[in-house]
């Protein structure tokens, strides 16, 4: 089983280091191809195409200027303490054991518009180039065109070493669309967090963001190997909804006053 999450855009690369494990990514030839054009843009070019203010396009041109080919740990961090937004925080891998990171390692899948596939431990840099951008290269004119089936077959080499090909989608669309299902060969799962508002449930970005961290946390902590077991999540005060759900899309829900 693996489990797919989206990266973010807050980064951290200050706190402490809660493990000296590490890894390097996999696609670092491609995510150089990428950098090499995207380095040759201006801070105005970059606010243009990524749709940013002035001054993160600055932030982000200065970024792929010092950006180096090769990973160590004085220039890059370890992708899963580095990304801090919702989901992340949803994780709480602060509490990660070794043997937890161990298991991430494993089990968890980032997905990412420079790097196409990171394992958690795998080193990463500063960065901002989400997959939706539509970024020309010699593959063609956006990231998707870019990676192609590349990701879905890094993928579905991964799942071969697992008990069985079940992929736990806990990514956005924008970075899900990135995987081509039929070069996957897996079972896809998507879970779908819903919060109650006004007497109706309906989802909430913010709170299901950070409840597909929660639930992937759970995943690695439990070492959760099967489709049935993941109904029994109960994190954030979510619950497993049978009406709602079905085997390929399992619901959970969350009253009002849980939240």
């Amino acid at each position: 089983m693996l489990i797919l999450i989206s990266p973010a855009k807050t980064l951290d690369f200050e706190s402490e280091l809660k493990t000296q494990k590490f890894s390097t990514p996999r696609f670092v030839k491609e995510s150089s191809e990428l950098v090499g054009s995207l380095v040759r843009k201006s801070p105005a070019e970059l606010e243009k195409l990524m749709h940013l203010s002035p001054a993160l396009a600055d932030l982000n041109a200065m970024r792929y200027q010092d950006w180096e080919p090769d990973f160590t740990t004085d220039n890059s961090r370890q992708a899963l303490l580095a990304f801090k937004g919702d989901v992340y925080v949803g994780m709480d891998v602060d509490g990660f054991s070794e043997r937890d990171f161990t298991r991430s390692q494993k089990t968890l899948r980032i997905l990412s518009g420079l790097h196409g596939v990171l394992r958690p431990l795998d080193l990463i840099q500063p960065y901002r180039l989400e997959m939706g951008t539509k970024l020309p290269t010699a593959r063609g004119e956006s990231l998707y065109e870019f990676w192609g089936d590349r990701i879905s077959e890094r993928l579905s080499a991964d799942l071969a070493s697992h008990r069985s090909r079940v992929v736990v989608n806990l990514a956005s669309k924008e970075y899900f669309s990135a995987v081509n299902k039929e070069v996957l060969n897996a079972r896809v799962v998507s879970p779908q967090f819903l919060d109650e508002k006004n007497g109706k449930f309906k989802i909430i970005s913010f709170y299901a963001k950070q409840a597909r961290g929660a639930m992937a946390s759970w995943l690695i902590r439990n070492r959760v190997e099967s489709v049935s077991s993941i109904n029994k999540f109960d994190g954030m005060g979510y619950s497993y909804c049978d009406e709602r759900s079905n085997p390929d899309e399992p619901v959970f829900t969350r009253k009002e006053a849980a939240v």
